[in-house]
C-alpha cells in the first residue's frame, strides 16, 4: 500500500470518527424525536463507512460482508422508526 493512500485512509477515518461524535451528541441531546431518528441513520452510516475503510485498511473482505449488514439493518430500523413517527404504529 502506497504511503498517500494509507494516509489518506487515516485521515478519512478521523474524520469519521468526529462524524460520529458529533452525531452521537445529537442523538443524545436531540429536542425531538425526528432529531433523534436522523442522527441515528447519520450514525449508522458513519459506522458502516468506518468498518468499509477498515476493510481498505486491512485488505479483507469480511469488513464488506459486515458493512452491508449494517447498512440493511440500519435502513430498515430507520425506516421503520420514521413511519412510527408519522402513524403511530409499524404493523399495519
Amino acid at each position: 500500500m502506497s504511503p498517500i493512500l494509507y494516509a489518506a485512509l487515516l485521515l478519512a477515518l478521523g474524520c469519521l470518527a468526529l462524524a460520529s461524535m458529533f452525531a452521537l451528541a445529537r442523538l443524545i441531546a436531540g429536542p425531538r424525536a425526528e432529531d433523534r431518528v436522523l442522527a441515528f441513520d447519520c450514525l449508522y452510516l458513519n459506522t458502516m463507512l468506518v468498518i468499509v475503510t477498515l476493510g481498505l485498511l486491512y485488505r479483507s473482505s469480511s469488513y464488506f460482508e459486515a458493512a452491508l449488514l449494517i447498512a440493511l439493518f440500519g435502513f430498515v430500523s430507520s425506516s421503520a422508526m420514521a413511519k412510527f413517527l408519522l402513524r403511530g404504529e409499524i404493523i399495519e
